[in-house]
């Protein structure tokens, strides 16, 4: 018998009838026991939680205790699903699936043997690994999310799951290197989404609160979701696999962040600092990587997330060319943002920008693809919508919902549109939701209000898509 949590924030300690099964350090990440020994005709089950923000050790994303801003209220405890499994002695552990654009390999722990059932056709599984090849394969993307469900059956245990067949690489086209979608440049054009929620703080009220934002932003003719600093259930990402978003998943980070150092020095141009010896503190270095390794082994499953980004502006960033190395050696089949926004190294997939004050002839063409991977964060309060209507954070102020998407017209119109013609791949505008008195999202907190006007985003999404083609040499978009 296993006793599964999502995620519990931070310290957990749990005891079934006042014995102790396990303790579990680390707020955004899986983690089981085995507590069949414990069990008895009744049983007590006591989670013990403690969570000290105080301590910049342990990965704590936009939490403090003097929220305001970009700072937001802090949670603890459990906050996602705790759930009991009945599993065989010799039961599936896990697998481990990668791609081509026609093949499939599943890699089964412990290395059972067996058979593998997709589409009415038998796969023989053989020392825990078998390799699937689909008729007339199908490759996945935003437009065409389509997924591969297949039946694992062993001598003792039968589990469903699900692939999906698409690649990612960097070419060149016309010169410029440019991330690609299953062999083809692609435009990722996203929002950053933070996942904060006006009636559960980082728990939704129902997984369907996930499928209404990402349907929501492909109304709005988004394709791609950069999730900010924070980890999600598994439910979350595959809504996004079944509906078709891409990811830009983030690390959550540790370590103290300093508005100086981090914002305001990188703000007026000096980003170019080396950061090997930047937040020295051995303990927190070893918590960030071993956190970054449960996060990628917990979701590269996933065919959405396309992009793994490690720092972001500096906030507890420390020799990120190791951080990149090791992250590569634990998946190299997605791009690696090692910096996003600033203090660039060497060792890094992409050119990572982040524009909000910063003038925009900063975009320029790059030996590296370039990512618009921050900027806009546009502020338009909607009267009864508010978090706190005395208080609101944002970096433009809009009055009127025409004025709201005026500006937005505007920002993509002469700003983003002359980057995309020097080499831009992706951007990613701030953000899905208003959170807290943050008030620059296309959604208010509570959901009931999409600010943005959906014809015009996407005639915005599709002159994008078109600038990116004419910029690549390659054929039109057919919408």
């Amino acid at each position: 018998m296993l006793l599964h949590f999502g995620a519990v924030d931070q310290i957990a300690k749990v005891y079934v009838n006042q014995k102790l099964v396990g303790t579990h350090t680390g707020g955004y990440t899986a983690f089981s026991f085995d507590i069949t020994d414990f069990l008895q005709p009744e049983n007590q089950l006591v989670v013990a939680v403690f969570d000290n923000l105080q301590d910049k050790t342990l990965p704590y994303g936009k939490q403090s205790l003097s929220r305001g801003g970009m700072w937001y209220t802090p949670v603890s405890g459990i906050w996602q699903t705790v759930w009991l499994e009945s599993v065989a002695e010799n039961h599936v552990e896990k697998l481990d699936i990668s791609v081509t654009l026609d093949t499939a390999t599943i890699t089964v722990t412990p290395a059972l043997n067996g058979t593998i059932l997709l589409e009415g056709k038998e796969y023989l599984l053989q020392d825990g690994k078998a390799v699937i090849t689909p008729e007339n394969p199908r490759q996945w993307s935003p437009e065409d999310p389509y997924l591969y469900h297949f039946t694992v059956e062993t001598a003792e245990d039968k589990i469903e799951s699900y692939f999906a067949l698409r690649t990612l690489a960097i070419k060149r086209y016309n010169g410029i290197p440019r991330l690609c979608l299953n062999g083809r440049p692609y435009f990722f054009h996203g929002l950053l989404d933070q996942g904060y929620w006006s009636d559960g703080i980082y728990t939704p009220a129902s997984h369907k609160c996930f499928d209404d934002d990402i349907l929501e932003m492909k109304r709005l003719g988004f394709n791609t979701l950069r999730k900010h600093i924070k980890v999600e259930p598994d439910l979350f990402y595959y809504a996004c696999d079944r509906l078709g978003m891409v990811v830009f998943q983030d690390m959550v980070n540790n370590g103290a962040y300093s508005f100086f150092h981090d914002g305001v020095l990188p703000t007026v141009g000096f980003q170019k600092l080396r950061d090997k010896k930047m937040h020295k503190d051995p303990a927190l270095r070893e918590v960030f990587l071993k956190t970054m390794e449960e996060t990628v082994t917990q979701l590269k499953n996933h065919p959405c997330i396309c992009y793994w980004t490690i720092f972001n502006e500096g906030w507890g960033q420390f020799d990120s060319e190791v951080a990149y190395e090791k992250l590569k050696a634990l998946d190299d089949s997605r791009f690696v943002d090692a910096t996003s926004g600033w203090f660039r190294q060497k060792r890094t997939d992409v050119d990572s920008r982040h524009i909000y004050f910063t003038p925009w002839f900063t975009l320029q063409k790059s030996d590296k693809p370039l990512v618009l991977s921050e900027f806009g964060g546009y502020a338009y309060a909607v009267e009864g919508h508010l978090f706190d209507p005395e208080t609101s954070f944002g970096y433009k102020t809009c009055k009127t919902a025409e004025d709201f998407q005026r500006a937005l017209a505007e920002l993509y119109i002469t700003k983003v549109y002359p980057a995309v013609e020097r080499g831009l791949c992706a951007d990613i505008i701030t953000q899905v939701s208003d959170v807290e008195e943050e008030i620059n999202g296309m959604l208010t907190y509570d959901r009931r209000v999409n600010k943005a006007d959906a014809e015009s985003m996407q005639n915005i999404a599709l002159a994008l898509k078109c600038a990116f083609a004419e910029s690549c040499g390659i054929p039109l978009p057919q919408d």
